[in-house]
């Protein structure tokens, strides 16, 4: 039987694979630009493109996936994943390329979904918050490692060898999830207790909620934020700061370092009352936004001000996703894969809304001023996540404390 640890090291790879695909674009930006004679805001638009689709498409694939097994369904979305990626390599016009890239957005949402309900599935009750976090941190990692790597090859050999790297990593992970996974995991129906009403219509019931309507707003206003500046980090770094291209991928590996560690604090915070700790976590955010074009003059304040944007940019991946996948296997099970994709969907609405605007920003005034935009949405995530604190604790005093299932799914029968 594989072992917890293997299982995990290989869903943790997944996330690292799809966080190089997705994040690799901000690390090309300029390489593409000049191949194929676009403007640095036109191949930027290719980071909304790809959220967009990611988060308008997931509800979709992943709600296909009913009864089905888990394992199967996986595995044909990353042989799409790799095609995706494969047509990005051979891309030599941006209509091409973007298509590429919705490709590959279309399948990205489901995957990171099942992922993390596998890693619901697999993990005893003491290291959900952990695998989760770490699952989180491969997208980090794939910022630490895979982004600057990535700058490097295309500095090196073309952007173009970027997406090749990938596809290869793609492959070895779809053979490692081939081997490693279980292979009869399904979603569970709903088995009412007594005294409850059966709830047939899954994931409908689970949209009209209250706690999960406002939350898939936090990871969505979060991003935004964060994103208005993110997307153009090299070309700040680069332009707007004056460093040198080697000197960038360095930046960018010391950013991912700093995303890394975003993630890891996000898993302490989950098993600490994290959502509660959020407000205050959203107020110093938004300063740092609104500091953000000021502390852009220099370089030595410019750095820090990035650097703590990578420090506080996920910490609410592991808080939200844990308030996701609590209400799902308390009340809806039967939507326990739309409940962890809820967290990736909205985040990546956000990651489109906030790259738009910082499109927006930089076409009429500035990058360095792309901060303002930020902080518009953190403010709106800071009142927010006050909202669902408060609605979390009415819930909790009309409804009387139960059991939580063990596992959000179960084993299939076998026939």
């Amino acid at each position: 039987m594989t072992s917890f640890k293997v299982r995990s090291f290989v869903l943790i790879l997944l996330a690292f694979v799809l966080g190089c695909s997705e994040f690799i674009i901000v690390g090309v930006l300029d390489d593409i630009s000049t191949e194929l004679h676009v403007g640095v805001s036109t191949v930027g638009y290719l980071v909304t493109i790809f959220a967009l689709v990611y988060a308008v498409s997931t509800p979709f694939v992943t709600s296909a996936v009913g009864q089905h097994t888990l394992y199967r369904f996986m595995l044909f979305l990353m042989g799409i994943f790799i095609i995706g990626n494969v047509l990005s390599a051979v891309a030599f016009t941006y209509p091409v390329l973007v298509v590429s890239r919705i490709i590959t957005a279309i399948v990205s949402g489901p995957l990171i979904s099942i992922a993390l309900t596998f890693a619901n599935y697999i993990a005893p009750i003491s290291k959900k918050a952990w695998l989760i976090s770490w699952v989180f941190s491969g997208f980090s990692i794939a910022s630490v490692f895979g982004v600057p790597l990535g700058t490097w090859i295309a500095t090196a050999v073309g952007w173009r060898m970027s997406f090749v790297a990938i596809v290869v990593v793609s492959v070895l992970t779809m053979a490692l999830i081939a081997f490693s996974l279980p292979r009869d995991l399904r979603q569970r129906r709903r088995v009412p207790t007594a005294g409850q009403e059966e709830r047939r219509d899954g994931v409908l019931a689970l949209f009209k909620d209250r706690r999960i309507q406002i939350g898939m707003m936090m990871p969505m206003l979060s991003l935004a934020g964060v994103y208005v500046v993110y997307t153009y980090l090299r070309p700040i770094l680069s332009r707007n700061l004056g460093f040198t291209t080697n000197v960038v991928t360095i930046m960018l590996f010391i950013f991912g370092i700093m995303s890394l560690i975003s993630n890891q604090l996000s898993g302490r915070l989950a098993d600490n009352d994290g959502l509660l700790k959020m407000p205050k976590i959203f107020g110093a955010e938004l300063v740092l936004m609104l500091l953000m074009p000021l502390a852009l003059t220099n370089r030595v304040t410019g750095l820090i001000a990035l650097m703590l944007m990578g420090v506080v940019m996920y910490l609410i991946n592991s808080p939200i996703q844990m308030h996701f996948l609590g209400v799902a296997e308390r009340d809806y099970p039967q939507a326990i894969v739309m409940a962890s994709s809820l967290n990736s969907i909205f985040a990546n609405f956000g990651i489109a809304l906030g790259s738009a605007t910082g499109g927006l920003i930089v076409d009429h005034l500035s990058m360095r001023v792309t901060g303002f935009g930020g902080a518009v949405y953190i403010l709106a995530a800071l009142l927010l996540v006050i909202w669902l604190n408060r609605v979390n604790k009415q819930a909790a005093e009309a409804v009387p404390v139960k059991q939580v299932p063990a596992g959000a799914v179960a084993k299939a029968q076998k026939s």
